[in-house]
């Protein structure tokens, strides 16, 4: 058997090492003609073909698939079966057909039943072959729910995880538990998605999934990476009005003490990542403490309120200016390249406001809250325009600019210099061109002040020593 050093890439070589190899294990699965070493060698070449399918057809042809299932379920070898699982997952990766495979041929069921065993590295493999199986097939999920144990099986997975978090003497983090943990959220997500009608079944999950938030320390940077971005989704689809999603969620002792780890999660997080890594990663935060601040108890909304919102230290400044949680959300809510994000945000504020419009502008200005409420067909309170008091550090109630949310006396004058006649007229020039082009387009009914002037009466004639000649 050729070793795994000097392997071809690609080419004819390739193709007939991959060819040889899966002629190879199909033929042990028949009549037994190698060793457990040799068979394990032979997987773990074929994987690492696999990890490119071109020039490994052979992998991917329902032939291919056949052999690797039956070493991946049939197998009295865990190590055999680790080994064909790999190349199993790598294989529904990279092409979508083989998960019809997987599911057409009965073994979804065989895996079901193997969540069962307590160990990571089956647990990170069998979850994600299923994780896979669900895109792109004809896969009963509720048939695995209700007949093979399926929501029952990734709950007490969970289970598992939040037990070692309980052992006395803590070793090292082992990867493969927190790879397992990984894909078992993922799972969850997904079914729960996919299957809203069981996703009820998954809501024993919540305990465990509030237990595994205080699993490690929230790092200084890439706050979201795993486990917390798979823990912040996994509560995403499921049922938090429950009776025990409320207990867990806002325990007696400490009800914010969720609340507290996700808005932790939040500023971290609105400071680590780029428009992108925002858009796709802290919009589920953002939904979650949506989620949150709606089945919470009135402490628990007062105590989000503070956090989220614009404080008395803000409206010192333009609201959204500063460096604060508030005034990075702010920014957000009008973030263009993350509109998402910038949606998750607005329907966060504006339900941190009570769902009430005037509330809504007075607590994150006119300028921030007219978009959101246009948008959504809310109609702008009379009085959006009017200044309003609120109070400051020390109570004292103070006059705020209503656009900008900012007290009117930390409003700086602006000190540009007046406009020159030159300078006028060239802006008054500019803007007569504008209006002349929107009346062309006709979508829009303007009227050029130059000829409002003149049917009012207002306009005059310049005199012949205010005409600049023109070169």
């Amino acid at each position: 058997m050729a070793s795994t050093t000097g392997q071809a890439t690609s080419g004819n070589a390739k193709l007939q090492a991959v060819t040889e190899l899966v002629g190879k294990l199909t033929e042990d699965l028949e009549k037994v003609t190698m060793l457990p070493t040799e068979r394990d060698e032979a997987l773990e070449q074929l994987k690492i073909y696999g990890r490119d399918a071109t020039d490994a057809d052979p992998i991917f042809t329902p032939e291919g698939i056949t052999m690797i299932l039956k070493h991946s379920f049939y197998s009295p070898s865990t190590n055999t079966a680790k080994a064909a699982l790999r190349v199993l997952a790598n294989a529904m990766l990279l092409k979508p057909e083989t998960r019809q495979m997987f599911v057409d041929q009965g073994f979804i069921t065989r895996a079901c039943s193997e969540l069962k065993v307590d160990n990571w590295d089956n647990e990170f493999l069998i979850s994600r072959v299923i994780f896979l199986s669900t895109y792109g097939t004809r896969l009963d999920l509720a048939d695995l729910i209700d007949q093979h144990h399926l929501a029952d099986n990734i709950v007490d997975n969970l289970h598992r995880h939040v037990k070692l978090l309980s052992r006395k003497a803590k070793s090292k983090a082992d990867p493969m538990e927190e790879m397992a943990l990984g894909e078992t959220l993922k799972l969850m997500f997904n079914v729960s998605h996919f299957c809203k009608d069981k996703a009820p079944l998954f809501v024993p999950a919540v305990p465990h999934i509030v237990a595994l938030l205080w699993k490690q320390d929230i790092p200084d940077t890439k706050q979201l990476d795993p486990p917390f971005g798979h823990l912040v989704n996994g509560l995403l689809n499921l049922d938090l009005k429950a009776e025990k999603s409320q207990a867990a969620l806002y325990p007696k002792g400490e009800p914010s003490r969720v609340s507290a780890r996700l808005v932790a999660l939040l500023d971290g997080s609105m400071r680590s990542y780029t428009d992108s890594e925002l858009e796709t990663l802290v919009t589920p935060l953002v939904g979650l403490i949506s989620k949150i601040y709606e089945n919470a108890p009135d402490a628990v909304r007062l105590y989000l309120r503070e956090k989220l919102l614009p404080t008395a230290q803000d409206r010192d400044a333009v609201l959204g200016h500063g460096d604060t949680l508030s005034a990075r959300l702010l920014k957000n809510s009008a973030n263009p390249m993350a509109p998402a994000l910038r949606e998750a945000v607005s329907h966060l504020l504006f339900d941190l406001s009570e769902r009430d419009a005037n509330k809504f502008v007075e607590n994150v200005g006119y300028g921030f809250a007219s978009g959101f409420l246009f948008q959504n067909n809310v109609p702008v309170p009379a009085s959006a325009s009017e200044a309003f008091s609120t109070g400051d550090v020390s109570g004292a109630q103070k006059p705020v600019n209503p656009i900008t949310g900012q007290f009117v006396e930390k409003e700086k004058p602006v000190n540009e210099p007046e406009m020159t006649q030159e300078e006028k007229e060239r802006e008054a020039e500019r803007l007569f061109v504008l209006f002349e082009r929107l009346k062309r387009t006709g979508l829009i009914n303007v009227q050029n002040p130059v000829e409002q002037a003149i049917q009012e009466g207002s306009f005059r004639e310049l005199k012949d020593d205010e005409i600049e000649e023109l070169d």
